[in-house]
């Protein structure tokens, strides 16, 4: 991606979010699974600092290199984790979104006291009860929130996924609802299809991969 293109798409989604906030504070994740540091650099040049990833080996693969020559990086585990990764997740991102079954709920705090180290959670809601999808159903988030507490994991909202080819909006206001009724701030929602649908409905974090890097290969 050439230079001015990274500027241009980072500007035009900047300025898309700033006309559908509701709040000032946004933050804009850069979506980058699948793209390489090359690709990247571009986009870091522009400006952006805060980037997401779905599988923590990947991460690892290109973060740290690109951390080494820009301050100020925060990264973000968008995808889903599995347990076993746990450790891994806690030493290299800064916040992680897919927080849905109390094991996992386990091993976060186990790595976390581990590393003294507290990456920001969102607890992950499966919004349109999708078998195919992760995230806790809404009718169990009582109960994750209750041991995520509990076990003193860093809980900064909810997160969800709203089903594809649908309308998003009743899915995203129903997460809102949610959030008040746990007194939760944070709200991890919107993705490049529909980003600022969300924002307007509260959006705390916006997911946005194909907005700033174009189409993947």
């Amino acid at each position: 991606m050439l230079q001015d293109d990274a500027s241009q798409r980072l500007a035009a989604v900047q300025t898309a979010i700033a006309r559908a906030a509701k709040i000032a504070d946004i933050t804009l994740i850069a979506v980058s699974k699948t793209h390489d540091a090359a690709t990247i650099q571009p986009l870091i040049d522009a400006g952006q600092r805060v980037f997401g990833e779905n599988r923590v080996q990947e991460a690892q693969g290109k973060w740290p290199q690109l951390r080494e020559t820009t301050s100020g990086i925060a990264l973000h585990l968008v995808g889903q984790l599995q347990s076993n990764k746990a450790d891994e997740a806690v030493a290299l991102f800064d916040a992680i979104h897919g927080v849905d079954r109390p094991s996992l709920v386990t091993a976060l705090a186990k790595a976390m006291d581990k590393a003294d180290r507290r990456p920001a959670c969102f607890l992950q809601v499966n919004i349109g009860d999708e078998a195919q999808k992760g995230g806790c159903p809404v009718a169990e988030l009582p109960a994750l929130l209750a041991e995520a507490k509990a076990a003193a994991l860093p809980v900064a909202g909810l997160m969800c996924v709203p089903p594809a080819g649908l309308e998003a909006a009743p899915y995203f206001a129903l997460l809102a609802k949610l959030a008040r009724e746990h007194d939760l701030a944070g709200l991890s929602m919107g993705m490049s299809s529909d980003y600022e649908t969300a924002v307007t409905l509260g959006a705390t974090h916006v997911r946005v991969g194909t907005a700033l890097f174009g189409e993947r290969a």
